[in-house]
């Protein structure tokens, strides 16, 4: 069991570390792993903590307060490549042991009704977008660290596709809202054909 600790709302950016911080030493010893979570676009200001300075602070805080316990980072599937790129070294630099692309993007990306809607996106319109930001991040992870691919995975194909991209997992959100908790059974069956 992971939690995913992302920052209050009402956090200033310059508190935002030890915000994290004090969440991760909370849930030490409840949980398995952590994820750092800098990606939510539901959260004002969250995403700037993506940039490799802000990230190189704030894993600072949170890397000592898991008691080394295993830490992940999420990235946005909206994030320019040469950012990306910077705060993936910083994750590798810091000790983190495996990085999550993507979480919902800002964008609204092939065909949806809800072209209008403010907040993160996910589900199959995601699956695109997020599949091209995995492969990024997996071509510079370059196997440090293990990558978990999300967005828009909702059948055994797509999780099957992630894996033989390199994903080391999947993680299945809104799919399971659209096609129910079987989905998870008939993506492993799926693989395991």
């Amino acid at each position: 069991m992971g939690a995913n600790v992302g920052k209050s709302k009402v956090t200033p950016l310059d508190e935002a570390a030890e915000d994290y911080a004090v969440s991760v030493r909370r849930l030490h010893g409840l949980v398995d792993y952590f994820t750092v979570n800098v990606s939510s676009p539901n959260t004002p200001g969250l995403r700037e903590l993506q940039s490799a300075e802000r990230l190189k602070e704030l894993l600072g805080a949170v890397l000592p307060a898991a008691g080394g316990d295993p830490v992940f980072v999420k990235f946005a599937p909206d994030m320019e490549e040469a950012s990306l790129l910077e705060s993936i070294e910083i994750v590798v630099g810091a000790g983190c042991q495996g990085i999550i692309a993507t979480n919902t993007t800002n964008t609204r990306p092939g065909k949806t009704d809800r072209l209008g809607e403010k907040g993160g996106l996910s589900g199959n319109p995601l699956w695109e977008l997020a599949k091209q930001q995995i492969g990024l991040v997996l071509e510079a992870a370059d196997r440090r660290l293990p990558v978990v691919g999300v967005g828009g995975v909702n059948s055994p194909g797509r999780a099957a596709e992630l894996l033989s991209m390199g994903c080391a997992a999947v993680q299945v959100y809104s799919g399971l809202v659209f096609e129910g908790p079987g989905l998870v059974r008939r993506i492993n069956k799926g693989l395991s054909t």
